[in-house]
C-alpha cells in the first residue's frame, strides 16, 4: 500500500486524498518527434492509479529488472474540486495546486506492448510509476501562460519545456478530459513531457525545476 500524501511545498499535508493521476502523452511536438511518433489531432490520455504516486522527494526507486526505464518531467495539477463536463473557463477555479512530476516509463515494455497491440499500463502504471513534487499554492504561481519546467540530471540540463509550447493548454486539457473522466478533488493532471527523455541509472542526482523558482532535488534508488 503506497504511504505517499499530497503536501504543499514545504510540508504541510494536503487534506484531499491521494486519487487517480491523468496523464496526457505528446502535449509537446519535439517529444512526440524525437520518439518518432506523429503528432495527434486530440490530447492522447492515460491515467495512473493513485498506487502508482511516490514523493519525488529525496529519493524514489526505478524498477532495474524490466529494461530501460524513461524519466519525463512534467508538470502537474491538483485538481481541488469536481469537474464534468467542463469548459476551459470552468477549469482554472479548479486548480488549487502546481507542481512537478515524473513520468516513468518503462520504454522497453511499452514498445513491446505496442507491437502487439496491448495496452500500456504495465510499462506506464506500475507501483512507483509516478514521482510527484509538493504542490505550490495556486494563487503564488504565474499565470497558467507563463508556468515552466527545467530538468538538471547529474548537473546536466536535460529537460526544458512551457505552457508555450504545448500542443493543449492545461485548460483546454483539463476541459477535454473532464469530458471523458470526472475529475475529482485530489486527483493530478500531468501535461506533457517536453523533449530530452532519457533512461535513468541507479545514483542519478535529479534537481527539477518550477517557473526557475522552485526546486525538487531526487536521488534514484
Amino acid at each position: 500500500m503506497s504511504t505517499y500524501q499530497h503536501r504543499w511545498w514545504g510540508g504541510e499535508s494536503i487534506d484531499l486524498p491521494n486519487a487517480k493521476a491523468v496523464c496526457v502523452g505528446r502535449n509537446y511536438a519535439a517529444h512526440a518527434k524525437e520518439l518518432n511518433n506523429p503528432i495527434p489531432s486530440q490530447p492522447l490520455l492515460f491515467i495512473k492509479p493513485s498506487s502508482a504516486m511516490v514523493a519525488m522527494v529525496p529519493n524514489f526507486v526505478v524498477p532495474d529488472d524490466l529494461g530501460e526505464c524513461h524519466i519525463e518531467t512534467e508538470i502537474s495539477l491538483l485538481v481541488g474540486r469536481q469537474l464534468r463536463n467542463a469548459t476551459a473557463a470552468d477549469t482554472e477555479a479548479a486548480i488549487i495546486g502546481v507542481g512537478l512530476a515524473y513520468d516513468l516509463t518503462l520504454r522497453d515494455l511499452q514498445g513491446e506492448l505496442k507491437h502487439n497491440g496491448h495496452p500500456w499500463e504495465r510499462a506506464k502504471s506500475f507501483d512507483g510509476a509516478l514521482a510527484l513534487s509538493e504542490f505550490v499554492v495556486r494563487e503564488d504561481c504565474p499565470p497558467f501562460n507563463e508556468l515552466s519546467l527545467s530538468l538538471n540530471l547529474n548537473d546536466r540540463l536535460q529537460q526544458v519545456g512551457s505552457v508555450a509550447q504545448m500542443l493543449w493548454s492545461p485548460m483546454d486539457l483539463l476541459a477535454e478530459i473532464s469530458r471523458s473522466f470526472t475529475l475529482e478533488p485530489g486527483d493530478v493532471v500531468l501535461t506533457g513531457t517536453p523533449a530530452g527523455v532519457t533512461a535513468l541509472h541507479k545514483g542519478d542526482q535529479l534537481a527539477a525545476t518550477l517557473c526557475s523558482r522552485w526546486t525538487a532535488n531526487s536521488e534514484v534508488l
